[in-house]
């Protein structure tokens, strides 16, 4: 004899994270600084110490084919810093006085896998660059200054809240007409129209 059998249905409950309301923003200038030497001295007059010691940087930008994510004002990026991998989304500017976007940021733990796996969403490499980064900190100050050396020139970067850019740009001798709003894919591009030069990989050799 067959007796009925009563199914009930059990509902799975997967904890995905919920959506996050604000989002983490990145707030920075850069400033041309003409020597790294002179700027290392300023930084020490004016109280920054030594936050991060000199770093090799390889950056890996990543777009899909038809170069629609840097077209939409948007940034894809793998960066490497000694064993560290770094994987880094921006989104579009935010109008404002300094240049402000969304940024998320998570670790990979191997390079390979990680190019791999966006390769396999479509993003693929589409530009490469180069440079050594150095960050300076002032004690209870809530951002950061980091002393780029590029193949087009070296930088001085300020990131933190808007408040805090513009004071410490003036305390360190530099006013707003010193700000420089571009990414260093754009200032590598003008770098190379203003000497009738192809647009490449922005690496040491090139300036060589």
């Amino acid at each position: 004899m067959l007796y009925p059998i009563a199914l009930r249905a059990h509902t799975v409950s997967v904890g995905y994270p919920e959506p996050v309301s604000k989002s983490a923003e990145e707030n920075e200038v850069k400033i041309a600084v003409s020597s790294v030497a002179r700027t290392r001295t300023l930084l020490r007059e004016k109280g920054y110490a030594l936050s991060s010691r000199r770093s090799y940087e390889q950056n890996i930008v990543l777009d899909l084919a038809d170069g629609s994510v840097r077209a939409s004002g948007r940034l894809l990026r793998v960066r490497t810093v000694g064993k560290k991998i770094i994987c880094t989304y921006k989104g579009v500017e935010i109008p404002g006085p300094h240049r402000r976007r969304e940024e998320r940021e998570f670790e990979a733990s191997d390079l390979t896998a990680c190019l791999a796996l966006f390769a396999g969403l479509g993003f693929i490499p589409s530009w490469r660059y180069e440079k050594y980064r150095t960050e300076f900190q002032r004690e209870g100050e809530p951002g950061v200054l980091m002393l780029d050396e590029t193949p087009i020139g070296t930088f001085l970067e300020l990131e933190g809240p808007a408040r805090w850019l513009d004071q410490t740009a003036k305390d360190l001798g530099f006013s707003k007409n010193d700000y420089i709003f571009l990414s260093y894919a754009r200032l590598y591009s003008q770098w190379c129209a203003e000497d009738e030069k192809p647009m490449s990989d922005m690496v040491f050799e090139a300036k060589k």
